[in-house]
């Protein structure tokens, strides 16, 4: 597939090696994954405008088939403007559990071609296959087999990019995808395969903004130079782009323009930060509303925060207001922790240096700064074991290890009965909201708890 580099000088080629071969990456990106998710489990929405996402009037589009595109729907899109623009659309509310369910089947499948997948979200993923070409042959068959494969065991379509860096196999996924004509959804090839040779052939059409790095600002910058295409911006002195995004962005545009990404894909790609938000169907004014849904927030990102096994320093809150305007505030301990008590304390405090008698359209906590959670929680208590480890006799009631205990003890709960059979005292009750589930009104509140599911459906 991949002409050889030829051995360095002096170097002696291994016998039997024969030449070595450039990198291999596949990207893996499936075709409106949520939407598409709904009418494979129910075969009655196909060929119809679905559109996925909060289904409140402050909600917002998570993903849409292309039948809901023709009409000029796309994700992110306000649920209200979907509406308007597409009336007979068949609007869902997302079930984020479902669609990690098949992402965990969908990534099962992908590491059984290579240990090298670094995946990007539920729906996407890089693939280093440059092992596997050895032995299976060029990128474009490896390709066409993994697609056929998550057709047949997952009935769900994906469009894969190959190339010899992340760059171009992106790329080449998004040429790939099927596209829209007018009232007609185009089915697209599936697989696009660029060829090194071919690198500069692929890239030097497409616009600038298609590259990572060039988002709406420095779009504009870049336009008001006459750079518009990937061609332009490979063209343009050096000196000139440096003086407009600054050296270093100068320099690294001018190497993707190129085509010269060297970034590896890294398999178990850590996350830096974890969080939650929830976005409500009215501004909140009251303060104590406020904090008590600022402390389901907490519980909700604690709990991810210790699953994932860390402890954090850096606690941010979000507030969004009702103009859209937004403010964050930040502090980091001086010690990490992964305790609702601990960090819910600190996000309490920031949410009171706020002022927010305009009226609160966004909540949101953030922790970062993470550390091994060995170094915050001292004692862990195991309700499994029949022997519960204690926290030692005379520990004050307030001190760390003793609500790493209670936070252990309220996990192992959890896993055994629910998330909803702890709760933390101020969320308990019908006004209370409960324990926040996992993807919950990921994409903006929904107006109608649910019912929405059989909107526009029909008979």
């Amino acid at each position: 597939m991949v002409e050889a580099s030829p051995p360095a000088v002096g170097e002696r080629p291994r016998e039997g090696a024969g030449r070595r071969r450039a990198r291999v990456v596949l990207h893996v990106d499936m075709d409106a994954f949520f939407a598409s998710v709904e009418v494979l489990d129910d075969p009655r929405l196909l060929g119809r405008p679905v559109v996925v996402g909060g289904t409140g009037p402050r909600g917002v589009v998570a993903a849409c088939t292309y039948e809901a595109r023709v009409f000029g729907v796309r994700s992110a899109m306000p649920m209200a403007e979907a509406r308007r623009r597409c009336p007979e659309a068949v609007v869902l509310p997302g079930r984020y559990t479902r669609y990690a369910e098949v992402s965990g089947a969908l990534h099962l499948r992908l590491g059984q071609v290579t240990p090298l997948v670094e995946g990007i979200g539920l729906d996407e993923a890089f693939l280093d296959v440059s092992g596997a070409c050895r032995d299976t042959g060029d990128g474009r068959s490896l390709a066409e087999a993994l697609r056929a494969r998550i057709a047949d065991d997952l009935g769900l379509a994906c469009s894969v990019g190959v190339g010899r860096s992340k760059l171009v196999a992106k790329l080449a996924s998004v040429a790939a995808k099927p596209t829209v004509q007018g009232a007609m959804v185009l089915p697209g090839p599936g697989v696009v395969a660029v060829e090194p040779e071919e690198e500069a052939g692929f890239l030097r059409p497409l616009p600038v903004r298609a590259l990572w790095g060039v988002g709406p600002a420095t779009g504009r910058r870049l336009e008001r130079l006459g750079v518009r295409t990937v061609a332009d911006l490979a063209d343009l002195p050096q000196g000139t782009l440096e003086r407009a995004v600054g050296p270093t962005a100068g320099r690294l545009l001018a190497g993707l323009a190129r085509g010269e990404d060297q970034r590896p894909v890294v398999a178990d790609r850590r996350a830096k930060s974890v969080g939650q938000e929830e976005t409500f169907a009215r501004d909140l004014v009251d303060p104590t509303v406020l904090h008590r849904r600022l402390v389901r927030l907490v519980d909700a990102a604690t709990r991810s925060l210790r699953r994932a096994g860390y402890a954090a320093r850096t606690v941010t809150v979000k507030v969004r207001f009702g103009d859209f305007t937004q403010v964050t505030r930040s502090r980091t301990l001086a010690e990490p922790a992964d305790t609702p008590h601990v960090l819910g304390t600190v996000a309490a405090e920031l949410l009171d240096e706020v002022a927010t008698r305009r009226g609160v359209r966004l909540l949101g906590v953030s922790l970062s700064g993470f550390a091994g959670a060995d170094r915050a929680r001292q004692l862990r208590l195991s309700l499994g074991t029949g022997a519960a480890e204690r926290v030692t006799v005379g520990t004050p009631p307030n001190a760390p290890e003793a609500w790493s205990a209670v936070a252990a003890a309220v996990d192992d709960i959890r896993t055994r009965f629910g998330d909803a059979a702890v709760v933390p005292a101020t969320l308990a009750g019908s006004d209370g909201g409960g324990a926040r589930r996992r993807g919950e009104a990921q994409w903006g509140p929904s107006g109608d708890g649910g019912a929405g599911r059989a909107e526009g459906r029909g008979a």
